[in-house]
């Protein structure tokens, strides 16, 4: 069984009250002049709690693979036997929350048999959520490309696929916020190695998908979810067109 109307609506519906729930935390400890890795820390462990808490009560047979999950929430035996898991990211980009920027998500996603069929991924501080129940257009790619990376430390695949294809680098905080860019058309191709885990990478490839948007590995095999080990190291998300020429740059670095 795959996602209903109400799975769509549900996954936007959390992750814009989850966003909600963060930037009112980062109005009031910011006030109090609270430091930025005990306002990040709560902005995690309160949005993972409520989003915890609404699962429970609107899909309580469904699992789930929160990154804030304790050992018990996120018991492998559970999720691995479930074929409806919702993999979570209660704040993604906790640097940038803290930081006071806008770069930073809250990722909601329903996978049905490893595969994501519903998501959302809410930029709060941007005032906008895109999601699977109504997926957004991509706009026509510009005439010079754009790739792009993080703030911090740019995979040297992402530099090689910049160089091949003659493309801009564009830097960004969190891996949701990057991903969105695309959509929002800011940015062309997101690549990604050097570690992640399903969660950061789940609801961005579910709104990608729906958007029309080519979302493999690196190595163009396919991205598979609430596997035993969370670790998903690399991605590419790309308009089709793109994607062979990413990949071949990538495979040459």
């Amino acid at each position: 069984m795959g996602a209903n109307t109400d799975d769509h609506r549900l996954a936007r519906d959390l992750a814009e009250g989850a966003g909600r729930l963060l930037l009112a935390l980062r109005d009031e400890l910011g006030a109090r002049g609270v430091e930025p890795k005990e306002l990040k820390d709560e902005g995690d462990r309160r949005a993972h709690v409520w989003l915890m808490e609404r699962l429970a009560e609107a899909r309580p047979d469904d699992a789930v693979l929160s990154e804030e999950a304790t050992a018990d929430e996120q018991r492998e035996s559970t999720r691995l036997g479930s074929s409806r898991v919702w993999i979570i990211d209660p704040l993604d980009g906790t640097r940038e929350y803290g930081e006071g920027r806008d770069d930073w998500a809250v990722h909601v996603a329903l996978v049905v048999d490893g595969v994501p069929v519903a998501g959302a991924v809410a930029l709060p501080a941007q005032g906008v959520t895109f999601d699977t129940g109504g997926p957004p257009a991509v706009p026509d790619a510009p005439g010079r490309l754009r790739v792009v990376v993080s703030r911090t430390r740019p995979p040297r695949e992402a530099l090689a696929i910049a160089t091949a294809m003659d493309a801009e680098l564009v830097e960004m905080g969190s891996a949701g916020a990057k991903a969105m860019s695309i959509i929002q058309g800011r940015s062309d191709l997101y690549p990604h190695s050097g570690g992640q885990y399903e969660w950061d990478s789940c609801a961005p490839v579910a709104v990608a998908l729906a958007a029309g948007l080519c979302c493999t590995r690196l190595d163009g095999s396919p991205l598979e979810y609430n596997r035993p080990n969370p670790y998903l190291p690399d991605l590419l998300i790309c308009r089709p067109e793109h994607a062979g020429a990413a990949m071949a740059a990538a495979a040459g670095a």
